[in-house]
């Protein structure tokens, strides 16, 4: 059950037996229904959650109420709001579930337990932090500095599994484009591939 979440962490730190132990005891495996809504805005986001299996995405809305999505997480990523996790602040953000998911669950509580039991778990959470950094930024520059078909192949080539488990129009936000371009280009890359 906590194989792939172990081989997450394992990238950055070995973990004896007994340390595996600790973290999968402070673990919370949380089975969600997909559209479900985990993380409201004006919420304290209370998780930092590890995708064992499903897709989520995170979204805000603009001034004119319409969502923009920020980002995708499937299998092996995790998620959360990082900025109001750490200060318990309240979010800007919406977390939902695109599909029957299920997540491995630390609240603050249980993180504070496990930094200070196994104190190695710092560089997991910084190395995460900065993957995340990493690719909100590719995200920002792609944004700019492409055009929107150069932004939706980028997209396939990150997130090649999402076109097909997801809502054309949850794509269209995050490229920030309509739903008809997204589908203009899908018919024209399939057409290429023909």
């Amino acid at each position: 059950m906590f194989e792939n979440i172990i081989k997450n962490v394992t990238r950055f730190i070995s973990l004896s037996s007994e340390e595996e132990k600790i973290f999968t005891d402070l673990l919370v495996c949380e089975t969600i229904p997909k559209k479900t809504i985990l993380l409201r805005e004006g919420e304290v986001c209370q998780f930092e959650g590890f995708i064992h299996k499903g897709c989520l995405r995170a979204y805000y809305l603009d001034d004119n109420g319409f969502e923009v999505t920020i980002l995708f997480a499937i299998e092996d990523w995790w998620i959360s709001d990082i900025a109001s996790f750490q200060d318990q602040k309240p979010s800007n953000l919406y977390i939902e579930t695109i599909e029957d998911s299920e997540i491995f669950m630390l609240n603050p509580t249980t993180k504070e337990k496990l930094l200070q039991e196994i104190p190695k778990f710092e560089r997991v959470f910084r190395m995460l932090v900065q993957r995340n950094l990493f690719t909100l930024q590719n995200r920002l520059v792609n944004t700019i500095s492409k055009s929107a078909s150069d932004r939706y192949l980028e997209f396939i080539k990150v997130y090649p599994t999402i076109p097909q488990r997801v809502a054309q129009y949850y794509i269209a936000s995050y490229l920030g484009v309509s739903k008809e371009f997204v589908s203009t280009i899908r018919k024209r890359l399939a057409t290429k591939e023909k």
